[in-house]
């Protein structure tokens, strides 16, 4: 059996990988592990609105429920929110059903512990050991399921708790990729005092995702430069990161965010020990960025949890990836879109400036990605194949000292990432294109 945990948490299509007898067993083995030594469990549970949220959700319950753990149902909502309220009412841990920015027919689980920070990679193998083993916590207890309706409330008022700026003179656009957001922009911006058009907001079940949010941001930049706004903000499916757009429809992504909030927070004594925490893909513009603001900059493996992992253990306050994941840690201990938004347009609001004017602070290096698809079954060759590492080297010493190659397998998809970055747009292109043909020979 393959490790179900991937970079964050477990993913497939609904029905076929994640059936419902897996995820019951899943339910079992979370429960099980998190909760060896209690007897009175509480595990708070939401989901991001796919159609199939209703299928997982009921299965992972039964496994939960059938070793004595109580489950509070948060319904729809966004990924940070059960982060947050899992802390906020004390529970022992909680689940998110979500394939985050993956279409409809994808869904997933997501775990956070009693902290609100996702498992750690032995917590998730001895959960996978219960799957595998079919074990189970002993427990002469049945579980119950409530339903709540105060958990987006509770979310809510911790988000315009950390708003720091009247926003009442700006204009925005909020795109909430008729997701999880959806449930929770409107209660929240208005709250906030703030001008918004919103648009994606109409869940489905299948529509998701679905040419709208943070990874087709195309439609959002058309939308604020045809309305004459002041900038707009995109979510993914589950909530956990967002996307910019400025005045005039360009895109302002994770880096620039990194940079603008990195820069506001120095200035104001709130970047702890002086540091930003990217990953290995953050734009060499943000680290000259960095470099020349006096900002020391640390570089993670991708993927937020590990960018978190850095954060807790030196104490630091801010870090993030280019896809838009931000963590601001003094507020939440994972991602969190709609607080993203929330800080960037109160640096937005003080500064007085037009968003372009405001990003301008970086110049963003250029960059060609290609993402190569392959057999899962090899994927993992990746490592040890001689003609990809012969490529990924050559390639590297041509653009040494003006540029840099990233390639990486995905830790949730039969992927392969190819990242280049360099001072020539046209060139890199051509070497990306080279090491993905490799790829895609080698690795199909």
């Amino acid at each position: 059996m393959a490790r179900l945990f991937g970079t964050d948490g477990i993913r497939g299509i609904a029905g076929i990988d994640l059936t419902s007898e897996l995820v019951m067993k899943i339910g079992i083995g979370t429960a099980s592990v998190l909760t060896k030594d209690k007897d009175d469990v509480k595990i708070i549970i939401g989901n991001d609105g796919r159609e199939s949220s209703d299928m997982l959700v009921s299965s992972i319950c039964a496994g939960l429920t059938s070793v004595g753990v109580d489950v509070i149902d948060v319904g729809m909502i966004v990924t940070p929110a059960i982060s947050y309220l899992v802390k906020y009412y004390n529970y022992d841990a909680g689940i998110m059903i979500t394939a985050s920015h993956n279409s409809y027919e994808y869904n997933g689980i997501k775990i956070f512990d009693s902290n609100g920070y996702k498992l750690e990679d032995a917590l998730e193998d001895e959960i996978e050991d219960y799957v595998i083993n079919d074990k189970k916590k002993e427990s002469t207890k049945i579980g119950r399921i409530t339903k709540c309706t105060s958990g987006i409330d509770a979310y809510i008022d911790h988000l315009v708790a950390s708003s720091d700026s009247d926003m009442s003179h700006l204009h925005i656009a909020v795109d909430a990729s008729n997701g999880g957001a959806s449930v929770t922009s409107s209660k929240l911006l208005d709250r906030l005092g703030i001008k918004y058009d919103i648009i994606n907001c109409t869940p489905n079940g299948r529509n998701i995702n679905d040419k709208c949010g943070a990874l087709h941001i195309e439609k959002l930049g058309n939308y604020v430069v045809k309305n004459k706004l002041d900038g707009g903000v995109a979510f993914d499916g589950d909530g956990d990161r967002a996307i910019f757009v400025d005045e005039n429809g360009k895109v302002i992504d994770g880096d620039y965010v990194l940079a603008i909030l990195g820069l506001e927070l120095k200035n104001n004594n709130k970047l702890n020990n002086n540091t930003v925490v990217g990953t290995v893909m953050t734009n060499l513009g943000l680290i000259k960025f960095c470099e020349d603001n006096n900002i020391n900059f640390i570089a993670t493996k991708v993927g937020d949890r590990y960018v978190l992992e850095e954060m807790t253990t030196n104490n630091l306050s801010l870090g993030g990836e280019q896809s838009g994941h931000i963590i601001i840690k003094d507020y939440m201990n994972t991602g969190d879109g709609q607080l993203t938004m929330i800080k960037i347009f109160n640096v937005l609001s003080k500064s007085k400036k037009k968003f372009s004017k405001l990003a301008s602070i970086m110049k963003k290096y250029p960059q060609v990605t290609e993402n190569v698809k392959v057999n899962p079954i090899y994927k993992n060759e990746f490592y040890t194949n001689e003609e990809i590492k012969n490529i990924i080297s050559n390639i590297s010493d041509k653009i040494i000292n003006r540029g840099r190659v990233v390639v990486r397998p995905s830790g949730t998809e039969a992927l392969v990432r190819v990242m280049i970055e360099g001072e020539d747009t046209l060139e890199i292109d051509s070497y990306v294109k080279e090491i993905a043909k490799v790829i895609e020979r080698e690795l199909n």
